[in-house]
């Protein structure tokens, strides 16, 4: 849906997306790739394309040698962000560190160990899914075990939720990560507070 120079994305009644609302989702890219400065080249993963928020914090925290893999499994989010929604996404795909891929996340979280500096996550509302029931599995035990093989030393697992979730705080100790929880508000300075969770990939394995 389109308003003049705003544009939202809608799930039947719900909308999902607001191209006027990504501070929070700017933040988790911000607060992430911040701690990432002692690494020369970065390997970023992003899940989720949304309205490139995410991916355009990023690529303007990060550095010149960093590697930005962007999954989105819904082709037409992709074609919108070249078509329709151009001027929001302002160039970004065309950067020389992005690499946006037509998968699903959850592969390129299994695809080697230690490959990640950081991974952002922004798939499905956070922790309690709105859209696709599979996207439960990168918020489990299971995911998040993956997760932490998947990062480097280090590495840091950014996840953003529209709402707060003390198990899933929890679960993420529980799994090796040290837990920072930031609570940013949808329009940078107002509008609805969401919820950050930055965590830090211990040294010892996951229990």
């Amino acid at each position: 849906m389109q308003r003049g120079h705003e544009f939202s994305i809608f799930a039947g009644p719900t909308e999902l997306m607001n191209s006027t609302r990504g501070g929070s989702e700017e933040a988790l890219a911000h607060l992430a790739c911040a701690r990432l400065g002692g690494v020369r080249a970065p390997r970023v993963l992003i899940g989720g394309l949304g309205m490139g928020f995410t991916l355009r914090a990023a690529l303007a925290v990060l550095g010149p040698e960093a590697r930005v893999t962007v999954a989105e499994l819904v082709p037409a989010v992709a074609a919108w962000a070249r078509g329709p929604l151009a001027a929001v996404f302002a160039g970004c795909l065309d950067d020389p560190r992005v690499d946006l891929r037509d998968v699903d996340v959850n592969r390129l979280i299994q695809s080697g160990p230690a490959a990640w500096d950081a991974i952002l996550l922004d798939v499905d509302n956070g922790p309690e899914g709105l859209m696709r029931r599979e996207n439960d599995r990168l918020y489990d035990g299971w995911g998040l075990g993956r997760a932490h093989w998947a990062l480097r030393p280090g590495g840091v697992l950014g996840v953003w939720s529209g709402a707060p979730d003390r198990k899933f705080k929890a679960r993420l100790q529980r799994f090796g990560f040290a837990v920072e929880e930031v609570r940013p508000r949808s329009g940078g300075r107002s509008g609805a507070r969401h919820v950050v969770w930055l965590a830090t990939r211990a040294v010892a394995a996951p229990r």
